[in-house]
């Protein structure tokens, strides 16, 4: 066999081995964005306030002592509960919105503790579901001492955490961006958010914002048999092949 010969097999090869390698990431890989419905907060009935009390936030349920707030001043000024006017400090800590912007939540992470959930569709079972959000930590205006918050995320069945963050008294912790992985168990799934806290009397406050999920259904292995669309490519390959050994060999 020349050395002409050889390079042109050697080509075909490399090219053959590229040309499976992209049918099977366009077969197999398949992340699919799920639609969270006001995963900004920004859709209020009476804007800011307690959830379930005197606003709500479009398509989230609570019974727990949540609260939505506009912007950095309803933050300050506070907003209207149950029990009263309630705030977060926000002079002298650089308290800001989050990087999404707008509307935010704060749950009380040791008072009257109960999720935000919303019930989420397009999954599969199998499916990895990776669920984004802002998160951080702040204290209810009017009241002293260090505190610690958490959010526990739930996706059905499961439950996963966030790090605990340490906040000291009337401060704020900055935002964070978390990312965390579940295996959906079904087409429907209800995703919740829950605050935890301490210590109790001094409010701690977990603040979420910016909810996004994504479902990516790559979770069998490769069928042995090639999907029609790995075929084409795959002959596609193959027909390129074929042209560059016949230019080779006019020459």
């Amino acid at each position: 066999m020349n050395v002409s010969l050889l390079n042109v097999l050697r080509h075909g090869r490399t090219l053959a081995l590229a040309v499976l390698a992209t049918a099977a990431i366009t077969s197999f890989a398949s992340a699919d964005t799920i639609n969270v419905v006001n995963g900004s907060f920004s859709s209020t009935t009476h804007g800011g306030g307690q959830l379930g009390y005197n606003t709500n936030v479009t398509g989230w349920t609570t019974d727990g002592y949540n609260f939505v707030y506009t912007g950095v001043a309803s933050a300050t000024s506070g907003v209207d509960g149950q029990y009263g006017n309630v705030g977060l400090w926000t002079s002298h800590n650089n308290f800001t919105v989050s990087p999404d912007g707008g509307n935010f939540l704060a749950l009380d992470g040791a008072y009257g503790q109960a999720p935000v959930s919303q019930t989420l569709t397009g999954f599969n079972a199998g499916d990895l579901v990776t669920v984004s959000f802002y998160f951080a930590g702040a204290q209810q205006s009017g009241f002293d001492g260090a505190t610690t918050e958490q959010l526990k995320v739930s996706l059905g069945g499961q439950s996963l955490y966030t790090e605990v963050l340490n906040d000291s008294s009337h401060g704020f912790t900055g935002w964070y961006h978390e990312t965390l992985t579940f295996t959906a168990t079904g087409s429907s799934e209800v995703l919740s958010f829950l605050a935890i806290g301490t210590p109790s009397g001094v409010p701690p406050m977990s603040l979420l914002d910016g909810v996004s999920v994504t479902s990516n259904s790559n979770c069998d292995p490769p069928s042995p048999v090639p999907e029609p669309g790995s075929l084409a490519l795959m002959a596609t390959g193959f027909v390129s092949l074929g042209g560059y050994v016949r230019a080779r060999f006019k020459k």
